[in-house]
Formats: structure tokens, C-alpha cells, sequence
């Protein structure tokens, strides 16, 4: 099936196969983890939920604003994602620089948090300035959390500094 899909959307059929990109299941069980900016309602798998919470209770507590703006992703939206950016005339090579391929994608996990606070624009670069930002970088592996993508990261993605990922 992921195969078939990629050969839709014009992903090449080695993708992943060096390794330096990971296949992840979709989570079996999600809950309900809060309403993103764009009102939409945000899920994550329970561990992750709770780590959320107590993570978002404590930044609160040192005067801190922690929103969600995307958690659990399916593959199906993955590539809806994909099929939107291609639509819009984004180069394939640019559009998987940022987002990963159906299948590769850790919020499929449902364990992947993108992070902004008020005021930030969600999934720019701008967030590593912020004090949310500063407050992760200290305090997200007290909850598990880890920043998946830093500069240089293996996985040859952009530098993210929104994207936090719940240890499984």
C-alpha cells in the first residue's frame, strides 16, 4: 500500500532505504490532547497525552505557554499534506525536506508534538527564539520529550525546532 502511494505522489521507491529515515506505524490508540490555534482537536496516544499535560503544567508553572499545533498524523493525511504543497507547485525535493513521506512520518506514532506559544507563528524557525523554546531545551526530557530535528539532523529534514517527540 505505502509503496503504491508513493508511486502516486512521485516518491521515489528507495526512499528510506539508507537508513537514515525510519518507517513508523501508525498508533493503535489515541486520545484527545487539546485543541490546536486553528481549533482543530489534536490527538496523541495516552503516554504521550499525559506527558503533554504535565509537561504544558509545568512551562505553565515557570510562566510559560506551550500550544499544540499538530500531534497524531495519519498516513492518509500525510499525504494530503504532500498532495497540497505539489498542488501549490512546491518542488518534491523541497516538499521532503520538510515533511516526511507517508509511513516516515513520527507523528503517525502519535507520540510527535509540533510546539508553538502564543503570539509565535506555528512552524517557523522563529520559535527557537522564543521562551517556550528556551523552557524545552531544559526542561522536555524531564517528560521524555526530545527536539527530533536539530540542525544537521541525520534524517536530512530542515532544522525544527517546534518538533517534540515522546521517547516510546
Amino acid at each position: 500500500m505505502l509503496r503504491e502511494l508513493h508511486t502516486k505522489l512521485g516518491i521515489p521507491q528507495d526512499y528510506g532505504l539508507d537508513g537514515a529515515k525510519a518507517a513508523f506505524d501508525e498508533a493503535a490508540e489515541l486520545i484527545d490532547a487539546g485543541v490546536n490555534p486553528s481549533g482543530r482537536m489534536q490527538q496523541l496516544t495516552p503516554e504521550a497525552a499525559v506527558g503533554w499535560e504535565t509537561m504544558m503544567a509545568a512551562a505553565s508553572a515557570d510562566g510559560i505557554t506551550l500550544l499544540i499545533v499538530s500531534g497524531f498524523r495519519s498516513v492518509d493525511y500525510q499525504a494530503g499534506l504532500i498532495r497540497k504543497k505539489l498542488h501549490a507547485g512546491q518542488s518534491l525535493s523541497e516538499i521532503l525536506q520538510v515533511n516526511a513521506a507517508p509511513g516516515f512520518s513520527e507523528h503517525h506514532t502519535g507520540r510527535a508534538i509540533d510546539i508553538a506559544e502564543p503570539g509565535s507563528t506555528p512552524l517557523t524557525e522563529e520559535f527557537e527564539s522564543s521562551g517556550a523554546f528556551r523552557w524545552l531545551e531544559k526542561n522536555a526530557s524531564k517528560f521524555g520529550f526530545f527536539l527530533s530535528y536539530p540542525r544537521g539532523n541525520p534524517q536530512g529534514f530542515i532544522y525544527e525546532p517546534w518538533h517534540w517527540a515522546q521517547r516510546a
